[in-house]
């Protein structure tokens, strides 16, 4: 029972994070700075947090806070602020539902990084190796074929542009190309920053400090990226629309709620664990970009998305038959094992 609920959290969290994705684009329409949506998100997020963090550990002894914790937590700021740059640039120049289909590499980049740094095993001989192996490698094909081939519409929502200019629709194959290699350094840097955090947080098993330092790191960060990239000052005032909106519901829901489970999955389950759910929310996102932001649906999305998804599963396969082998391994072991009973023992002695 207590797997399920697991289960069904990061199944929510990433619908959630899905309208997280949807608002951010309209906001970006609405003419909002990247640096000031992830700035302020951040903000926002960090007094949510500080004041539950505050009374969570009021009568509590936090862990001992060592040089070593610090640069860590450093490190994961520095990170985390890369990973939503990233996103939120890569989505102003292709789609929410772009951004869902390479977060399918996300599992991928993980497992990789996980067997690098030592928190997966590889063994050839073993089907569940095998099976996340080629899983991985049907994920990368898959994004290369939505990043690169884009089809024909089998939903389009933009008939004008058949008629526009050669130099219209290259310029915005141009920027759906830029988009797709944005997001795909998204999915890895987020993929180390999975392995980064199963570390911290193994380390120095706090999870509200971290993710709210986190938080309070990635704001002062993009402060001066913010003041740079914005030419008129005026875009720095918030009012009440939908680019609030999309502030609030990104640091509740992306940043404080997501964080801090997926952050506390990760100390119990591991990085990959937690990266396995990501491809599930290319069907929430196609169903709200279609719905609310007017994208089209392309033949080559479809395509790429349905070998991303395969390659899902067999990585779901084969960390399922991971844990039988372990089983096996044990039973086995303890079956064969030279240490002689005590029972027997005693009949030598006698």
């Amino acid at each position: 029972m207590k797997e399920l609920s697991v289960v069904a959290v990061l199944m929510t969290i990433e619908f959630l994070d899905i309208i997280g994705f949807t608002l951010s684009k309209v906001a970006m329409r609405e003419g909002m700075n990247d640096f000031v949506l992830v700035m302020y998100s951040n903000a926002f997020a960090s007094c949510c947090l500080l004041p539950l963090t505050f009374f969570f550990y009021w009568k509590r002894a936090l862990p001992p806070l060592t040089y070593s914790i610090i640069a860590q937590l450093f490190i994961n700021g520095f990170l985390s602020c890369s990973v939503q740059i990233l996103r939120f640039v890569g989505i102003s120049y292709s789609s929410p539902t772009l951004a869902t289909a390479m977060s399918d590499l996300i599992p991928a980049f993980t497992f990789i990084l996980a067997i690098v740094c030592r928190m997966e095993k590889l063994n050839w001989k073993a089907k569940s190796t095998r099976a996340k192996s080629i899983g991985t490698l049907m994920s990368i094909t898959g994004a290369f074929i939505i990043t690169l081939y884009k089809g024909q519409a089998i939903l389009n929502n933009h008939p004008s542009s058949d008629l526009s200019p050669k130099k219209l629709v290259s310029s915005e194959q141009f920027r759906w190309i830029v988009g797709a290699v944005l997001l795909v350094g998204h999915s890895f840097v987020l993929s180390l920053l999975f392995i980064v955090q199963t570390w911290i947080i193994r380390n120095y098993p706090a999870e509200l400090v971290v993710v709210l330092t986190r938080a309070i790191l990635v704001s002062i960060l993009c402060l001066p990226a913010s003041l740079i990239s914005v030419k008129d000052p005026t875009a720095l005032r918030l009012g009440f629309n939908v680019q609030l909106v999309a502030i609030i519901c990104t640091a509740i829901f992306s940043l404080s709620f997501k964080g801090l489970v997926h952050i506390w999955v990760m100390a119990k389950k591991g990085p990959l664990y937690v990266a396995m759910f990501k491809p599930l929310g290319i069907i929430f996102a196609v169903i709200m970009g279609i719905t609310f932001l007017g994208d089209s649906l392309y033949f080559g999305s479809v395509i790429g998305a349905g070998i991303v998804v395969i390659g899902f599963y067999a990585v779901i396969w084969g960390k399922s038959q991971e844990k039988r082998e372990e089983e096996c391994e044990v039973y086995t072991s303890a079956s064969f094992s030279p240490v002689v009973p005590l029972l027997q023992n005693k009949i030598i002695e006698e």
